[in-house]
């Protein structure tokens, strides 16, 4: 099982990014993923997640300003993130709960 992220970048206060999550060994549709990210010198925190019927839980810091979704066709899950802050700055990771695996990080920057 592999999970390779991407979509990380500098993005100024307001904008928005996309990060990808392409899967590999296991289908995205019949597990259940998320997203964690983690700032420089903090532990790695819960920021979205997407279970197997499609109910979808989200931090309270990122509540009505990203979105978790997957595309079962090209076993990619995203993370759409709008109004970024730069307290959203980190390192983004995706995770396969049912396999227990993590993808490489992508880093975030939103600059103020």
């Amino acid at each position: 099982v592999q999970l390779q992220a991407s979509g990380g970048g500098l993005v100024q206060a307001g904008g928005s990014l996309r990060l990808s999550c392409s899967a590999s060994g296991i289908e995205l549709n019949f597990n259940s993923m998320a997203w964690f990210r983690q700032a420089p010198g903090k532990q790695r925190d819960f920021v979205a997640s997407i279970f197997r019927g499609g109910i979808t839980n989200y931090a309270n810091s990122v509540t009505g300003r990203f979105t978790i979704a997957r595309d079962g066709a090209k076993n990619t899950m995203y993370l759409q993130m709008n109004s970024l802050k730069p307290e959203d700055t980190a390192v983004y990771y995706c995770y396969a709960m049912t396999a227990r695996v993590w993808g490489q990080g992508t880093q975030v920057t939103v600059s103020s």
